[in-house]
Order: structure tokens, then sequence, then C-alpha cells
């Protein structure tokens, strides 16, 4: 057979056992997937080509169960703009999209204590501003005048089997910022309002630019410290537990999880 031949051969995907169509297989390393297939595993996971079918099977058991873990799910909090960081509190628990149907997407549920560090990268570019001259040609402001482009990017590490990080922007578009000399001071433009201050160009003078810095400042806040104490929980929970006198019945008791004796329920803390 030709080369042409094998190119629109028909392939079966390895995990579903369905048709493949022309354009619709996903390589694994040992395998083929299909898109429906390949649309179930977690968007935070980027290794398909390197995977075999056996870890794409498990991954795909993992998603499954996940779907069990969003409809328990309770949002206390959410965090963020376009894509979102939704809590729960109460269960130690968190996920990330810009989905509203939960059940659909089936976010990736991730605990508390698997996260491991946050980070708030802001990508800058700037962009000289040019102007024609009586010649036609494009050339420099005196003084010259430059736009700085922003992005604002937030990564999660966790521990997961199937993915080491999440990395989403908080910015749906990038935030323009312009600068202007005007005799000796740099003046930053917000529309058709000019900021002076002073020789120092200083973007947190732009509201946008101060909203993602700060949402993205408090998402990272917040997750390491859910963390942490998701982590002392853990800690204490696993500690030895010490016998106490009890102040109501005189009983020698270990406190039960909710701080009572063990013997009479007084309330003796934990």
């Amino acid at each position: 057979m030709g080369l042409f031949g094998k190119l629109f051969d028909k392939k079966e995907c390895s995990i579903c056992g369905g048709e493949i169509g022309l354009l619709g297989n996903r390589k694994l390393e040992d395998g083929n997937l299909c898109k429906a297939c390949a649309g179930k595993l977690s968007p935070w996971f980027d290794d398909r080509r390197h995977s075999t079918v056996e870890q794409i099977a498990e991954q795909l058991e993992y998603r499954e169960a996940n779907r069990e873990k969003v409809a328990a799910f309770t949002i206390t909090r959410t965090l963020g703009e376009n894509m979102k960081v939704l809590l729960d509190e109460d269960a130690g628990q968190f996920m990330v999209t810009s989905s509203s149907r939960l059940a659909e997407a089936n976010p990736d549920v991730i605990s508390f204590s698997d996260v491991t560090g946050c980070v708030l990268d802001i990508e800058e570019d700037r962009v000289e501003l040019m102007r024609e001259n009586a010649e036609g040609e494009e050339v420099s402001y005196n003084p010259p005048r430059y736009v700085y482009e922003y992005d604002f990017d937030v990564t999660i590490y966790v521990r997961n089997p199937y993915f080491d990080d999440i990395q989403f922007r908080l910015n749906p578009s990038t935030v323009s910022v312009e600068e202007r000399k005007e005799g000796n001071a740099t003046t930053l433009r917000i529309g058709s309002a000019a900021l002076n201050f002073g020789d120092k160009f200083d973007p947190t003078q732009d509201l946008e630019y101060r909203q993602y810095k700060e949402m993205g400042e408090e998402i990272k806040a917040v997750l390491l410290q859910a963390r942490q104490q998701a982590r002392e929980e853990k800690a204490a929970a696993e500690a030895p537990k010490v016998a106490v006198t009890c102040p109501f019945c005189g009983a020698q008791t270990i406190p039960t999880a909710n701080g009572r004796c063990e013997y009479c329920d007084g309330a003796i803390g934990k």
C-alpha cells in the first residue's frame, strides 16, 4: 500500500473502540485517541503524545470519579473574573474554570493541602508609537512615545498524578498603558486623561493594571493561606492523643474530635 493509502486508512480509538475521522486522531505513544475521549482529559494535562493507552485509560477513570467531587462541591468563595478560582472552604477544595456549567466542564477538584506553590507573573512588552512625517515615512515622536502592554498570568503548583501546575491568564485582553514625555515629566495616558507622576513611569497608576495585579495577589494569598491551614489541621489530627482529666466527671479521657469528654460529653477542648 502506498503512502497515501496509509494516510487515509481508518483508525480506531484505543480507548472507546470508535472509528476516528480523517482529522480526528490524537496520537498516543502506543495507540490512537478520538476527539471525544481526548475532550474528557483534564484541561491542565499536556503530555498526551508521551502517554500510553493504559495511562490515558487510568486518567479517564480519575476524571469520571472527579464528576462526583464536582457534584458535591459547594462554592463558598469566587476569585477572578474570566477564569475563576472557585473555593469550597468547608471541604478544603478548589477548582479553576471559565465555565458556568460545572457538571459539563468537570473541572479538576484539588485539595488545599495539595497546593505546593502559587506565583503571579506580570508580562510586560513595550512598543514605540510612531508618526508619519511630511514625506510619508514613519518616524519617532520627539520625545519618543511608548505603549506598555501587560498580561497577568497565575500558576498554581499542585500535587496531582496527571499535571504539576494550573496556568491561566487573569485578563481576557491585554492591558495597554501609554507613556509620554511632556517637558520634564513622564505622563501616563488613560483614555483622554493624563496623570503626571514625575520622571518615573509607574503602570500602577492605571486602574485596569492595578485591578488585575491585586486580583492575582489575592488568589496567591488565599491559596497559600488555605494550604498552610490544611497542613496544620492535618498535623494536629495526626498528632498523638494525650489523656486529660475531665473537669466535669473527673475521668481520664482523650477528648473527642469536637473537644468533648468521651464519658460524660462535657466540653473540655481539644
